[in-house]
């Protein structure tokens, strides 16, 4: 009887310690990152609140971690789990060729991710790329609609630049985007303020005149509120950025990644253009919480209750 009884002990021991290892059915804790602008936080927090709706906890410590060069080691080293990034930027840091067309930019994208480990899930239909602003007045003064109309008159600019820009192929690196494309000298590049692109001290130092050329996000609500002019790409350097999420292969590992993926494939569905403007707005211009906008939005849907 004893014998019994002891054997039955260590089997359920032996049970519950395939259980802890297995994670006993529960769903391991996400850890949520992005960068640091109001775009791609709230984006991070749709994905959270959707994903906490279905069970799983989330730790948002990395959200608004900082640029792509902070964020991009931190996912491929495990620090945070998942983030939502613009597929065609994504590219250009991993050294390709993005273009404007995004189901090729997905094709590119997914193999030089699974190579990091990581894998990319569906993009949004909104689309958001990098783009380059100047305030009315600006534009009137130097008869500037497209971006190739700075090239005889960038000296006579000041110039506001995201930080990574001297080192991004989409913006001021050797031979990138605004050197290659448009004639822009490291002189010029040199001499620039540089900001984090698609934020609010960006906006707000080309609304003092601080600077004159802003890089923006297409998307950027203050460009509408203020009047600004958008420059046309021109030259076509710039790729279309819609939004994937990006999740590391040893997280889906443990979680039933069929069920994990349709999750967020079905809210990214959702997201468009004029969708992920107005998000963008909510928070940078009228000042609202992170949270509560994307709750709304998701209770607006009916995704959340």
């Amino acid at each position: 009887m004893r014998l019994t009884r002891m054997l039955a002990l260590g089997a359920a021991s032996l049970a519950l310690l395939s259980a802890c290892s297995l994670g006993g059915g529960s769903k391991p804790t996400i850890k949520i990152g992005s960068v640091g602008f109001d775009e791609a936080r709230v984006m991070a927090e749709v994905y959270a609140q959707v994903l906490e709706a279905n069970g799983y906890t989330v730790d948002r410590t990395g959200i608004g971690l900082g640029a792509r060069p902070v964020v991009a080691p931190a996912i491929e080293s495990g620090q945070i789990d998942l983030q939502p990034e613009y597929i065609g930027s994504r590219i250009s840091y991993y050294g390709g060729t993005p273009s404007g067309d995004s189901a090729a930019n997905l094709t590119a994208l997914q193999p030089l991710a699974n190579a990091k480990g990581l894998t990319v899930l569906n993009y949004t239909p909104a689309v958001d790329t990098n783009a380059f602003v100047v305030r009315a007045d600006t534009a009137s003064q130097f008869n500037l609609t497209k971006v190739s109309d700075l090239t005889a008159v960038q000296d006579q600019l000041k110039w506001g630049l995201a930080q990574d820009c001297p080192t991004n192929p989409l913006c001021g690196a050797p031979g990138g985007a605004l050197q290659a494309g448009y004639g822009i000298t490291q002189q010029t590049l040199a001499g620039a303020t540089l900001l984090s692109a698609c934020d609010t001290p960006m906006a707000d130092a080309l609304k003092n005149n601080t600077i004159d050329v802003a890089e923006l996000c297409s998307t950027q609500p203050d460009i509408l509120v203020n009047g600004w002019v958008l420059l046309a790409d021109d030259r076509n350097t710039q790729p279309a950025d819609n939004i994937s999420p990006i999740v590391r292969d040893d997280y889906l590992a443990k979680v039933d990644k069929t069920a994990f993926e349709k999750i967020l494939n079905d809210v990214s569905a959702q997201i468009d253009t004029a969708t992920l403007a107005d998000l963008y707005k909510q928070v940078a211009v009228d000042h609202k919480d992170t949270k509560d906008v994307a709750s709304a939005w998701l209770k607006a849907k009916g995704i959340v209750k």
